[in-house]
């Protein structure tokens, strides 16, 4: 089955202090974004991954949709361990306290943040590990693991050496029926990019599945003008929705989300 996933970044800043949230009201953000979704009757399976400020009211609205955090600690409570001194950290058990069934781990975002923090120290940690901690620490507390890998324009060259790392260090010794991993070519995200074609998707997502037997889903972007094309990957079980919307009026919108969604749906016809 094809499933559809939205991570809304940090949406939930409002343009008075130079977030771009100018599509909805921040206190009722989750709720709106949820219910307006859900009332589409996409016919789809939809995850979105939400800021912490809004995932309680998200998971109250959500009926059908699954609602996920934008991440987890690498350590958790443990009886006998440790009770829950993880002050600023968001860990897989208390999102699971709250209904949350659903983490987003090693996004480029979150990559980015990783390496710097290990830069710091001389590069001697692979962040794969840490990612990997991560991903048990979401697994144990019942949740599904949307897990990102992708390769930057300088490790092009050696682009299958960079995905196998990611994936053999990252899932090391992890139940992989509650994983999917998300291509994300990092080289290709941003304004001005050249997006990747068809046949170069496809080879990566047959090399994934061959280190892997994974989900795999188009992480890059999912967008009106990429719908029809990754649909027509049969490799491919889903992808991964960010902004709608470029330019001037940057940002996510109810109606664009729609509209890619069925236009994604039309070309898996």
């Amino acid at each position: 089955m094809k499933n559809i996933y939205l991570n809304l970044k940090r949406f939930d800043i409002p343009t008075s202090l130079d977030g771009i949230n100018n599509n909805f009201t921040n206190e009722t953000y989750g709720e709106d974004i949820t219910k307006g979704i859900e009332d589409m009757h996409l016919d789809i399976p939809i995850t979105i991954y939400f800021q912490e400020s809004n995932l309680i009211s998200a998971k109250k609205a959500a009926k059908e949709i699954r609602i996920g955090c934008q991440g987890v600690h690498y350590a958790d409570v443990s009886k006998g361990g440790n009770f829950g001194a993880f002050t600023t950290s968001r860990t897989a058990k208390s999102m699971a306290a709250i209904g949350v069934k659903d983490a987003l781990i090693g996004h480029c975002e979150e990559r980015n943040h990783l390496n710097y923090l290990t830069s710091l120290g001389g590069n001697k940690v692979d962040i794969n590990e840490i990612l990997n901690k991560e991903v048990k620490c979401a697994i144990d507390a019942g949740m599904n693991v949307l897990y990102c890998i992708g390769e930057k324009l300088e490790e092009q060259g050696d682009k299958y050496n960079v995905l196998k790392n990611q994936i053999e260090v990252g899932l090391k010794d992890v139940s992989l029926s509650k994983v999917t991993i998300a291509y994300e070519p990092v080289w290709a995200i941003g304004p001005g990019r050249t997006p990747p074609d068809k046949d170069y998707i496809e080879d990566i997502v047959k090399f994934i599945k061959s280190v892997k037997d994974v989900r795999v889903v188009y992480g890059g972007g999912l967008k009106i003008d990429n719908a029809k094309m990754l649909a027509s990957i049969k490799e491919l079980d889903g992808g991964l929705i960010a902004l709608t919307r470029f330019g001037a009026d940057f940002g996510f919108y109810l109606d664009d989300f729609k509209k890619i969604v069925e236009t994604y749906k039309e070309g898996l016809k």
